[in-house]
């Protein structure tokens, strides 16, 4: 499948931007993961697609680096003001929609498929960690972050803006395909 297919696939579910990502430029950050440790998000180790349970740095490494080519996907959003929690949960629950129906599109062109999202795993209302296997382990997808990945970092080495300017908000994901 070509760049133009998937972008007209990804203009067709609703993403902003669809572009190449160019896999051989995706650095690890330990940094990142550190991000991670803080539990901000309120998710690090209590979800099966978050560390620890994601794995180590060196095994998300592994886990990209037989991938030659990818797709990075973005939602934009556009707010009333810097303070309009709701224009950002909307906009991010609509990114989250948007990539979960591409996944499931893209996994079937590519069974091998690697999706990488923003923030967690929500296929689950409650993730089954610790407690019980992954219900949906075929289904599941980490964060960028989760990964190490530097979200604007990508963005920059791919080409692409992560901050489209004053009022919006822009959600950035990846797959990776083979």
């Amino acid at each position: 499948m070509e760049l133009k297919e998937l972008q007209q696939i990804g203009k067709e579910i609703g993403f902003f931007k669809i572009e190449a990502l160019d896999t051989a430029k995706i650095r690890l950050l330990p940094e990142v993961r550190q991000m991670c440790s803080t539990d901000k998000c309120h998710m690090y180790g209590r979800n099966w697609s978050c560390p620890p349970a994601c794995g180590t740095l060196e095994e998300c490494g592994a886990d990209i680096a037989g991938y030659t080519r990818g797709i990075i996907v973005q939602t934009k959003g556009e707010l009333e003001d810097e303070f309009d929690g709701e224009g950002m949960m909307e906009t991010e629950a609509l990114h989250k929609e948007h990539f979960v129906e591409m996944h499931d599109r893209l996994k079937k062109e590519f069974p091998k498929l690697l999706s990488l999202g923003a923030g967690c795993c929500t296929r689950c209302a409650k993730c089954s960690y610790p407690d019980a296997p992954c219900r949906f382990p075929e289904k599941r997808f980490s964060s960028m972050e989760a990964y190490g990945m530097l979200v604007t970092q990508v963005c920059q080495d791919n080409g692409i803006e992560y901050y489209y300017g004053p009022g919006t908000i822009t959600y950035t994901s990846c797959f990776f395909l083979e």
